[in-house]
């Protein structure tokens, strides 16, 4: 079946393959001027972006603007013109438009004030309905023909889809139940481009526990820790999982962890449990005589050292430390928890690699294959949670967007 033969051929036809936020913000754009058509794997649209929104949407971040493009690292230079069309404040606006209140919390994070992305999403689904814009849920991207024309996998057998312009928004490789499995990767590769492999990012990181610390503390959250890494340090929380580790604080470091896992097989990420005390006056308070008190006691009472910070100490600190307050105190302060591997892409909140910032034009067009364009989490570039990811999902669909937007309407 064939769209062009079923329409009006007023205006011409432009493809959107992927219905998550890089997708819609796309057709918003496009729907001005082309008949736009958006199609999605799924049943419905946007539900990857559903379930991160469950415990309060990230909907963008509220630092100011030259710390928030520091995020993007390697990829700043690419993505800072997309971003700087598109700002954080300029998304708040979007989002109001939409009906949609926003307030920033004490983490700078901002949030819809409903703490969910339900009522974004149906707010937006209408709008871009009320622009003309046509759903196709449950059409699986298959290729192209040998004419350049798009297929697909329905319910109701292949479809046959030509369009003066396609924007592919088709996600990265995590979470691929929600439809983002990386399964477009070989049909760009098989027409030459160049694709970095996508790999985990945002993600949690096996530790090889002992069995005490896997069956009395996996689930345990380990609160107002400071961790640092390559350099860099955050403080925050995190969770020990079976496995190993997980949570915000862990995600903020995930890119250099597994970088270096890569490298050197390993990474050591190094915890102060105490961030609040200095290494001297730990050291002086557990110096105290402790009398009939045990260590564990002791540590509790003068440290603040109990529950899964105590039995990380245990786990990660040489049996050594415990008999010299000041060796102690050290480890309390620069505990070196050894990571083993980055927990599999399908767990990521989020996908590394993608198509390579080079094989795109300006505009987002890609450079072997005019006429169509690519955004979002397909791309090579990555950033912690916090908002970030989906300022730049928003951002680099509008810009392919207005890049097919001027494609088509070239004289």
């Amino acid at each position: 079946m064939n769209i062009a033969s079923e329409k009006s051929a007023a205006r011409p036809i432009a493809a959107i393959i992927g219905g998550g936020p890089a997708g819609l913000a796309a057709a918003e754009r496009l729907c001005t001027v082309a008949e736009v058509h958006v199609f999605d794997a799924m049943p419905s649209l946007g539900r990857k972006f559903l379930l991160a929104g469950k415990s309060g949407l990230n909907i963008t971040h509220g630092e100011a603007i030259e710390t928030f493009l520091t995020r993007f690292g390697a990829a700043r230079a690419r993505l800072e013109p997309t971003l700087r069309g598109f700002t954080p404040e300029a998304i708040r606006q979007w989002a109001a438009e939409l009906g949609i209140e926003t307030f920033e919390g004490s983490s700078g994070r901002i949030f819809p004030r409903a703490m969910k992305a339900s009522p974004l999403l149906r707010a937006w689904l209408a709008r871009l309905r009320g622009g003309g814009v046509v759903f196709h849920p449950r059409h699986n991207w298959t290729g192209w023909t040998e004419g350049g024309a798009l297929w697909f996998d329905t319910p109701d057998g292949e479809r046959r889809i030509e369009a003066a312009a396609t924007i592919l928004a088709l996600g990265g490789a995590s979470w691929p139940r929600l439809g983002s499995d990386g399964g477009w990767v070989p049909l760009l590769e098989a027409r030459g481009i160049e694709i970095t492999p996508l790999r985990a990012a945002n993600c949690g990181f096996d530790a090889g526990w002992s069995a005490l610390m896997k069956e009395r503390f996996a689930g345990a959250p380990v609160k107002s820790v400071a961790l640092t890494h390559g350099g860099d340090s955050v403080k925050g929380d995190f969770v020990v999982t079976e496995s190993g580790v997980e949570g915000s604080a862990i995600y903020a470091l995930s890119a250099s962890l597994r970088d270096e896992i890569e490298m050197q097989g390993e990474a050591r990420l190094t915890l102060d449990l105490a961030p609040d005390r200095s290494e001297e006056r730990l050291a002086r308070e557990i110096s105290i005589p402790r009398g009939k008190a045990s260590l564990a006691n002791h540590l509790r009472k003068k440290a603040g050292i109990d529950g899964v910070k105590a039995a990380l100490l245990r786990e990660c600190a040489s049996p050594d430390v415990f008999a010299d307050p000041a060796a102690l105190a050290h480890a309390v302060k620069h505990l070196e928890l050894r990571l083993l591997r980055p927990r599999p892409i399908a767990e990521a909140i989020s996908s590394a690699g993608g198509i390579a910032l080079n094989e795109l034009e300006v505009d987002f067009m890609l450079r072997k294959l005019p006429g169509t364009f690519a955004a979002g989490e397909m791309l090579d570039w990555e950033a912690p949670t916090g908002g970030y990811l989906l300022t730049a999902c928003l951002a680099t669909g509008r810009a392919a967007g207005d890049g097919a937007v001027r494609y088509l309407t070239r004289s």
